[in-house]
């Protein structure tokens, strides 16, 4: 899988964890930064990782902040991102199950990089279950984003 990652100062050490993790996994990974610990605003890195997932050239991003909060919030903002806060397992697999999620947020200050390992572990393994009741949703939600982003 081609997966996009990208990290601001208070993520990049988790960042920089999971990279050789997902490598040995056989994934190909493209870093978007940061790779420092002095302030860096998060829509910066969040911004580039989701336009390359929306635009298909890559499958997968992973995005890594203090919370991971803020970037989700900027990714979403981007037309076909459906990227989701996960802190648990139960929550890796859940939203690629029912919500298909294209990009993940983390919080390098919530949780550690043996959770992050394996909640991408998780999160890559698991597809999207499809069935009607979830692309309706999944559709519906489109349909807000056409509407608001047109």
């Amino acid at each position: 899988m081609k997966i996009a990652i990208g990290a601001d100062h208070a993520g990049y050490r988790l960042k920089d964890e999971i990279v050789p993790f997902l490598l040995s996994l056989g994934h190909e990974i493209e870093d978007f930064g940061c790779d420092c610990n002095q302030s860096v605003d998060y829509p910066d890195y969040a911004l580039p990782v989701a336009e390359k997932v929306a635009s298909g050239e890559f499958d997968r991003g992973i995005l890594i902040c203090g919370t991971g909060i803020g970037m989700s919030i900027a990714a979403n903002k981007v037309k076909g991102i459906r990227c989701a806060l996960v802190h648990d397992l139960f929550s890796a697999k859940a939203t690629r199950e029912h919500n298909d999620t294209n990009v993940i947020a983390l919080g390098e200050r919530v949780i550690g990089p043996g959770v992050a390992q394996e909640i991408l572990r998780i999160w890559l393994d698991t597809p999207f279950s499809g069935g009607e009741r979830h692309a309706g949703r999944i559709h519906k939600v489109g349909q807000i984003e056409q509407k608001y982003n047109a």
